[in-house]
């Protein structure tokens, strides 16, 4: 599984309107509104490396309102949840 972040910059009155279209985007799993420097994280979940760039370009950057986007592949993936399943069958 390939996880990636983009961060997507919108224009002022297109946050919501973004953030939907980009959460219906098959490969999508997640839209995050977030404050800072960006207007909305997604976060993609497929299997190829070439998937994400199907739904970044072919997807995400089609969208009205979208000024600009910045993407992240992920190189491992660190999370409690995990580590407490792992640790509550018996994994070393």
């Amino acid at each position: 599984m390939i996880t990636a972040l983009v961060f997507i910059r919108t224009q002022v009155t297109s946050v919501n309107s973004v953030a939907q279209a980009v959460a219906s985007i098959d490969g999508v799993s997640e839209v995050f509104s977030v404050t800072g420097d960006l207007d909305l994280v997604a976060l993609i979940r497929v299997q190829s490396l070439e998937q994400v760039s199907d739904v970044v370009t072919g997807g995400i950057s089609k969208v009205e309102g979208i000024a600009s986007t910045e993407t992240h592949v992920a190189f491992q993936t660190y999370s409690r949840q995990d580590l407490d399943a792992a640790f509550a069958i018996g994994l070393d």
